[in-house]
């Protein structure tokens, strides 16, 4: 039904848009705050690049924030992420990740990201708070923030964009009526937009998310996805369909297709119901890192690369780069 009002096929997005109408104006008097200097934003003493979007619901930014991540360590740099953890429950903030964390004390995307890239990874509500544990842990070149966009206590020196290229902004208008953090025309103020599939427009950059092998979450074994069978599917994120297309693109036809809320935290339990005998459960990895500690024989997941194509891509890696040896003039690597 969300997805009906969001994208103006229903017109019940009407009754909702007084609501939007005080999240927009609230929306822009934060920002106004900050421009204007009444609230105080604290900039950290190495770069900082926002992965971000402008809409509610998953857009792909958590492989974008990999594949940064990855790029950039090729380089020679060293980086490092912090996020807000979101439906993590810790003892206390900041919090540290790595490849262990469980993900009810992180959330699922830092430590998949931890997980994927080998950075070092925090999380804290106050993303200040998680720059200054990364500092105090070791050399860092950059900070990478996946998410917070919005989050102006925090200055940044790069803003990159990604963009759902199927659903874009839908109807255009603030959450609740319509998708939006912040209107379409915020884009004119960022550094990049990446657009997740669809088709990317002049000055956007291109993004496909690349599927690899099938992997099993109880023995790591790995192999093609077409050798799958009796599969049913299962996703807890943003915008579950896009996993079930990726599924149908790579010539697998689930016989079940169950969408949970993003972010679910999920029990043995609950996912051993969804199987009879003789069937597989395939999940994406950002689920994965979720089930692990219980996960069954009989349990898959299917990972996905960005891969990003566009004359923008050179120049901003380059950016960044760049950025970094300003404000670390003595950076060799």
């Amino acid at each position: 039904m969300i997805e009906r009002i969001w994208s103006g096929q229903s017109p019940l997005w009407l009754l909702l848009w007084p609501l939007s109408l005080l999240y927009g104006a609230i929306a822009a008097l934060i920002r106004y705050s900050y421009q204007r200097g009444w609230r105080k934003s604290w900039r950290a003493p190495v770069p900082v690049v926002i992965v971000g979007n402008l809409t509610a619901g998953g857009n792909g930014k958590t492989p974008v924030v990999i594949w940064l991540v990855q790029t950039l360590q090729q380089r020679g740099l060293k980086v490092g992420v912090v996020s807000r953890g979101y439906n993590g429950k810790a003892d206390s903030y900041p919090l540290l990740v790595n490849e262990k964390t469980p993900a009810e004390q992180a959330g699922d995307e830092p430590v998949l990201i931890a997980q994927r890239t080998g950075a070092p990874v925090a999380v804290a509500p106050k993303r200040r708070l998680a720059v200054e544990a990364l500092l105090k842990q070791g050399d860092i070149d950059l900070i990478i923030t996946d998410d917070g966009l919005q989050h102006y206590a925090l200055q940044r020196d790069k803003e990159i964009v990604v963009v759902d290229g199927m659903r874009r902004f839908g109807n255009g208008w603030w959450l609740p009526a319509g998708p939006m953090r912040e209107r379409a025309s915020r884009l004119k103020d960022v550094d990049a937009i990446i657009v997740n599939g669809g088709t990317a427009q002049v000055g956007e950059m291109a993004m496909h998310l690349q599927p690899g092998l099938v992997t099993n979450l109880l023995t790591g074994q790995k192999k093609p996805i077409h050798q799958l069978d009796n599969v049913v599917a299962m996703a807890g994120i943003g915008h579950p369909p896009r996993f079930f297309t990726t599924l149908k693109q790579q010539g697998l036809t689930p016989v079940a297709e169950i969408a949970f809320a993003d972010h679910h935290a999920y029990s043995e339990a609950e996912l051993a119901r969804l199987l009879v005998t003789g069937q597989n459960l395939l999940m994406t990895e950002k689920d994965a890192v979720k089930c692990r500690s219980f996960a069954r024989p009989d349990w898959w997941y299917l990972p996905v690369e960005a891969e990003l194509q566009g004359e923008g891509v050179e120049p901003l890696l380059n950016d960044i780069e760049q950025l970094c040896r300003t404000y670390s003039p003595d950076l060799h690597h």
